[in-house]
């Protein structure tokens, strides 16, 4: 006699296996990307302030303002593209086309750094097709998790994806230092099978259904219409408006190789430490949110997480003790990775799958502009006020940006759960815009 067990629902998302490679591709992928940009960025500055440029440091700090501003204009250029191609495509292959962007950039790199042959045009280039990557690598992913495991487990999905991406964020940069110590080309020799690896896991995740998007309209149309429903609902308008501002004027992290070369004169290993600093202390939160994620008053507690980012970035600006910084850093992580878990899973909740994609990709517009034109404005307050001067006045800066956005989006304030806060004519509108017409 067969004894039927039944099936139980998952009760955590790692139980899950297509979770799991989605997991893992994640963390390859930027543990192998966040090593190279740490090296990039030193790379930048060092051969601005060497021969046959000898910049001085003010501006050799407006290149790595350039740096970031070339990485940003791709993805002004291609993010509604990018999005666009999350719903219309097969997601796993958009991302790992975009791993195959980044893998390009690696070899590319490498090979320079081998040959003793890096000049800043050539940094700039790859630089800006890595831009390309991030701009379509971001809404891929990020639409994917919530095809594969329930709603239920979405916050907790978003929490071990974050810890994920932080536990990379740690471990990348560290590796990057020290392994450019070691031999200025084995970042970029390590980068290249991670990212591999990371392309195999995302497309062993089993194909799932395609979005329901309507195929009889142009694709720019169906590129507007992301826009237009991220734009005309003001609580997802608020919650991307609010990162894209504040970290747009607390990014201190642009101006690291500065304070590791020149102000705390700690190297390139302590380069890579400090840019670990931050994904240290967001990793330890968001291994806390994946067991104990929050559930109440989700809107002020983003919202006063903002201000701690920013005043941590203010105290760092002002920092001239080592392990004080690294402190710093770390706190600042902490508060931005509690943001960035309460909007993600706001986003990804409080918008129909059919149109993950393109919201997303407003989403990492967003996320895109305040990291790297926040490093462009970074390098320009730091030729203008120094660097300390430029950090401390983005830490101000973010504090006063979250203050605003508290009066003018009284939606964030209010949002007392991560329950869908669009009204129910927003969803007819979005099930009306995703749904073939009727022939």
């Amino acid at each position: 006699m067969r004894v039927t067990v039944p099936l139980t629902e998952p009760t955590s998302p790692l139980q899950i296996r297509d979770y799991r490679l989605f997991w893992v591709a994640r963390f390859c992928a930027v543990f192998a990307t966040t090593a190279m940009v740490v090296v990039i960025g030193w790379q930048t500055y060092d051969v601005a302030r060497s021969a046959p440029y000898n910049m001085t440091p003010a501006h050799a700090a407006f290149q790595l303002g350039l740096l970031g501003l070339v990485q940003f204009v791709p993805l002004l250029l291609l993010t509604p593209v990018a999005g666009w191609a999350a719903d219309r495509f097969d997601r796993r292959k958009v991302a790992a086309f975009a791993n195959g962007a980044d893998l390009t950039v690696a070899i590319g790199l490498g090979l320079a750094t081998q040959a003793q042959v890096l000049t800043l045009p050539l940094l700039f280039t790859l630089a800006s097709l890595h831009g390309v990557a991030r701009v379509f690598i971001g809404p891929s992913m990020s639409a994917i998790a919530p095809n594969i495991v329930p709603p239920a487990l979405l916050p907790r999905a978003i929490a071990f994806s974050s810890m994920s991406w932080q536990g990379a964020s740690v471990l990348g940069p560290a590796a990057g230092g020290l392994l450019y110590a070691a031999h200025p080309a084995l970042p970029y020799w390590i980068a290249i099978g991670l990212i591999g690896l990371s392309s195999v896991a995302t497309l062993a995740i089993r194909p799932m259904p395609l979005a329901q998007m309507r195929r009889d309209l142009h694709p720019l149309r169906q590129m507007a219409e992301g826009v237009a429903f991220a734009w005309n609902e003001r609580f997802l308008l608020g919650c991307i408006t609010l990162d894209l501002f504040a970290v747009l004027l607390g990014g201190a992290t642009a101006l690291l190789p500065v304070y590791a070369r020149d102000i705390l004169k700690v190297g390139p290993e302590g380069l890579g430490q400090m840019r670990a600093a931050p994904a240290v202390g967001a990793a330890v939160v968001a291994l806390w949110l994946s067991f104990r994620p929050l559930e109440r008053n989700v809107g002020v507690k983003m919202l006063w997480a903002v201000v701690v980012f920013g005043g941590a970035t203010l105290a760092f600006g002002l920092s001239r003790n080592y392990l004080l910084s690294l402190a710093l850093l770390a706190l600042l992580g902490m508060g931005d990775m509690v943001s960035v878990f309460i909007r993600s899973t706001l986003v990804q909740l409080n918008t129909p799958d059919a149109m993950r994609g393109r919201v997303s990709s407003v989403s990492g517009l967003a996320i895109s502009a305040s990291n790297e034109l926040g490093e462009m404005q970074s390098g320009v307050a730091a030729a203008m006020l120094g660097a300390t001067g430029a950090v401390v006045f983005g830490g101000v800066g973010a504090i006063i940006i979250t203050a605003i956005w508290a009066v003018i989006f009284p939606e964030l304030r209010r949002a007392k759960t991560f329950a869908p806060q669009y009204r129910q004519d927003d969803q007819r509108i979005a099930d009306a815009i995703t749904k073939e017409p009727v022939s």
